[in-house]
C-alpha cells in the first residue's frame, strides 16, 4: 500500500484535503473525512491527467497520511484552498522545478481538451440556474493565472494564453532560484514556488473537471 501524504486545510464550513507531493490532487468536502474520501475519488482522474507525463502516480491501493493541519479562512470557507502549508516554504531543487513544469503543462492540456470538447455544447446550470458558461470559465481560469503572477511577485507581457503559460513557468523559476524577493514593496508577503504551483494546478483542474461535469 503506498502512503500518499496529506494536509488539512480546515475552515469553518468546509475543508480541503492537498496531496503534498502532487499539486493540482485537491478536493474539498464538509469535514476532514470527507475531503479525504473525496480525494481519494478523484485519484483516477488525477492519474489520467498525468498519464503523458513521465511522472509515476501512484496505482493500486493507497492511504492517505495527514502530514499537517492549516486553520482555514474566508477563502477556505468560500471554496478556495487559500492557506500556505510548512511544506510550502521548502527549497525547490532542479529536480523539482522540471516536475512542477511536468504537472503544470499536463494540467494545462487536459483544460485545453475539456473546452474544446464542450464548444458548441450546452453547459448544465446548477439548480437556480447558476454557472459560468465555457467562454466565462476559460477567461476565468485566464485572469485567475495573472493574479497569481502577481501574488508571486513575477509580471507577464500581455493577456494571451500563451504568454501567460510561458509567464507561469518562468516565474516559477525566478522563484524557485530566490530571484524573486519574499515580501512585496507594500509589505505584504508573496507566494513561494511551491504554493503557486498547487494553487494554480487546483484551480486549473477544478475547472477542467467542472467543464468536463457539466457538459451534456
Amino acid at each position: 500500500m503506498t502512503a500518499i501524504d496529506v494536509a488539512l486545510e480546515v475552515g469553518a464550513k468546509r475543508t480541503f484535503a492537498i496531496a503534498v507531493e502532487w499539486p493540482g490532487w485537491c478536493r474539498a468536502g464538509r469535514d476532514e473525512q470527507a475531503a479525504l474520501e473525496t480525494l481519494l475519488a478523484y485519484a483516477p482522474r488525477y492519474a489520467a491527467v498525468l498519464r503523458r507525463t513521465r511522472l509515476r502516480f501512484p496505482r493500486g491501493e493507497t492511504a492517505l497520511r495527514v502530514v499537517e493541519r492549516l486553520p482555514g479562512g474566508a477563502s477556505t470557507d468560500f471554496g478556495a484552498p487559500g492557506e500556505p502549508s510548512a511544506t510550502d516554504d521548502r527549497s525547490v531543487a532542479n529536480d523539482d522545478l522540471r516536475r512542477f513544469g511536468s504537472i503544470l503543462k499536463a494540467c494545462w492540456r487536459s483544460f485545453d481538451r475539456a473546452a474544446r470538447a464542450a464548444e458548441g455544447r450546452e453547459l448544465a446550470r446548477g439548480p437556480r440556474g447558476g454557472g459560468r458558461d465555457l467562454d466565462r470559465i476559460v477567461s476565468h481560469v485566464q485572469d485567475a493565472d495573472q493574479g497569481y503572477l502577481r501574488a508571486l511577485g513575477w509580471k507577464v507581457d500581455g493577456s494571451d494564453r500563451d504568454r501567460t503559460r510561458a509567464a507561469i513557468l518562468e516565474g516559477v523559476a525566478a522563484a524557485s532560484r530566490g530571484e524573486i524577493e519574499p515580501v512585496g514593496p507594500r509589505g505584504g508577503r508573496r507566494w513561494t514556488a511551491r504554493f503557486f504551483v498547487r494553487r494554480s494546478a487546483w484551480h486549473v483542474l477544478d475547472h477542467t473537471w467542472e467543464i468536463e461535469d457539466r457538459t451534456l
